[in-house]
């Protein structure tokens, strides 16, 4: 990285140079005014952007800068962690020198992507007097705004003298925009460490534990229990061990919730003539949205707090006062028809009185409402997706399972409890194993085939499906699938759930045998290429009159990805594993079928 030295010599910084020689005393006097950080000595920085950090990424919020102005880097080094749409992950630099100047500071939401966040400069220069790029390589307006502020409104934070350290929302999983707050497992005024329970938290996928990681006290709870809190939302406030948890400030750059706001006192000097908590609005400084809620709940301006810019009303001020106060929608007030009518009950007085009745109607008898939780709208927002942009096709296999309970009945016997859908899940594995084209992702028009075989298997909640990982199925053992198994379905009922357990998987399978379904078809999970879906044992009799038990496994595919050959061989390999499981479970094949049986599939 080359340094640049632009040296400004215009009519003012000749004089200024011609004053070096001729008024040497000027310096003497003026200490504190140095050559190297005036205007005319300065050094251009490299320009550190937001990076794109999944492949979806338009945006993301800087979390926590782990590299202060002044530090020098190397290499690998991780300058800050970013929340992408996917998770949070570290930023790390590809080149060595010195982190000059941070644009954008902690938890900066709504980053575009390309958007210059900091300045390097090379070893051996002066850091501090970089120079701000001009043009397009300035930062965003938004994130700087709160720079343009007086200094000393940081000072004065709202609830208290003692500044205290925010705590947001997390994103706990890669899908998750907003969550609820199960229950504080801490309350105001513990001491807490790092690696202790928060909070409880369901996410769209799972209740999970929010795990603090710093040493400190708790001192405000700004979100209760049963909150419903989008990520990023300031949710709790920390200070330090030995400090007044009583007297908190609430960061006033937090997305701290709108009761918590009303008494951040204004900056600025228009701030003395508006009362705290009384807003300026007009109805021009209203959205349609907003007026329109306004009038609905039948609210006044005054009412709700704005954290919009300027302190505009925002649809989102209206709606969280309106559910932390638990307002209903309440009906119109009818309209009188004009005194000049001659029937009181003319179309106008008809349509308030309809209206009215309408909103005053009670939900039918009979019917019970249930919201919908975060995890089962985001598997119908997911599944959706998935039917509507993913070519799917089928593909059936019927298999004697015969062996498998044999087998089952003699394990058993032994001590050894295993199921079907064990059975099943190594019948997979082994499958994949052999037929490697189906252990695949499909992404942004690109086929990525897996290494490890990690078999993702639905499992039902009570707030819905699913999918906890058996990690390198294909190296484990029966029983050791059966104990891995057994462990993960009662996290999963239970919540407790870690991301890298559910998160993943390069094939999935869902059995509803056990629930005496027979046979059906299943949505493929992306960016998964296909989905096994199993049905349960049904007696038949073949062509001897004997009584043998059937299974059916239907497979969803993509057909983008995988084509039907593929598919052909994947599903003999199944059936072979699941009509002969003590050869699955060896391993391996009769070294007088192997050469043929290989041959025949096409592996």
């Amino acid at each position: 990285m080359a340094a640049v030295t632009k040296v400004r010599l215009g009519g003012f910084s000749q004089k200024l140079l011609k004053s070096f020689v001729t008024k040497p005393p000027l310096f003497r006097n003026h200490p504190k005014l140095c050559f190297h950080h005036s205007a005319i000595l300065q050094v251009a920085g490299q320009e550190i952007k937001m990076p794109s950090l999944s492949p979806t990424m338009t945006e993301g919020t800087i979390v926590k800068w782990l590299k202060k102005e002044g530090d020098a880097v190397a290499p690998g080094d991780v300058l800050c962690e970013i929340q992408t749409d996917k998770a949070v992950m570290s930023f790390e630099v590809e080149e060595e020198g010195i982190l000059a100047k941070i644009l954008l500071p902690d938890d900066s939401k709504d980053v575009k992507v390309g958007s210059l966040i900091a300045l390097m400069v090379s070893e051996g220069e002066d850091w501090q007097s970089v120079e701000l790029p001009s043009g397009g390589g300035t930062a965003p307006a938004t994130p700087s705004a709160p720079a343009a502020s007086s200094p000393a409104a940081p000072s004065v934070p709202a609830g208290g003298s003692v500044p205290g350290t925010a705590i947001n929302m997390p994103s706990l999983s890669p899908t998750m925009t907003e969550g609820t707050i199960v229950k504080w497992l801490k309350k105001e005024g513990d001491a807490v460490a790092p690696g202790d329970v928060l909070c409880e938290i369901q996410t769209d996928k799972a209740v999970m534990s929010f795990e603090v990681e710093e040493e400190g006290i708790l001192a405000k709870i700004l979100m209760p229990d049963d909150s419903n809190v989008k990520v990023g939302t300031l949710i709790a406030v920390m200070v330090g061990e030995g400090e007044d948890w009583k007297d908190v400030a609430i960061p006033s750059g937090g997305a701290a919730p709108a009761a918590a706001a009303a008494p951040t006192p204004s900056a600025g000097p228009k701030a003395s003539s508006t009362p705290a908590g009384v807003h300026a609005h007009s109805d021009l400084k209203m959205g349609p949205a907003v007026r329109t809620l306004l009038e609905a709940y039948q609210m006044s301006p005054t009412e709700v707090p704005g954290t919009g810019p300027h302190g505009l009303l925002t649809k989102g001020d209206v709606l969280q006062v309106i559910k932390q106060k638990g307002l209903t929608a309440k009906a119109p007030k009818p309209v009188p028809p004009p005194a000049s009518a001659k029937s009181p009950s003319g179309p106008a007085t008809q349509a308030a009185k309809s209206s009215a009745k309408a909103a005053s109607l009670k939900p039918t008898e009979g019917f019970t409402d249930i919201e919908l939780t975060s995890m089962r709208k985001t598997i119908a927002k997911r599944l959706t997706e998935s039917k509507t942009q993913i070519p799917h096709s089928y593909g059936l296999v019927e298999c004697q399972v015969d062996k498998v309970i044999a087998l089952r009945k003699q394990l058993k016997s032994e001590n050894i409890n295993v199921s079907i859908n064990d059975f099943v899940i190594k019948a997979v594995a082994v499958a994949l194993q052999q037929v490697p084209e189906i252990n695949a992702l499909f992404s942004n028009d690109k086929l990525s085939v897996s290494n490890v075989v990690d078999i993702s298997v639905a499992v039902a909640t009570p707030n819905g499906l699913i999918t906890p990982i058996i990690k390198d199925a294909d190296r484990l053992g029966l029983v050791q699938i059966s104990q891995k198994m057994k462990e993960l379905a009662g996290k999963a009922k239970e919540g407790k759930l870690q991301p890298q357990e559910f998160m993943g998987g390069t094939f999935t399978i869902s059995n509803l045998g056990m629930f005496g379904i027979s046979e059906f078809s299943a949505i493929i999970n992306p960016p998964q290429v296909a989905i096994l879906a199993v049905g349960g044992g049904r007696p038949e009799l073949d062509e001897e009159g004997k009584l043998r038990t059937m299974m059916t496994g239907t497979l969803s595919y993509d057909r983008r990805a995988v084509d039907e050959v593929q598919v052909a061989n994947f599903l003999e390999v199944i059936k072979r594993n699941l009509e002969n499981p003590n050869m699955m479970i060896v391993g391996g094949m009769p070294a007088s079928e192997d050469a043929e049986e290989r041959q025949a599939l096409g592996l």
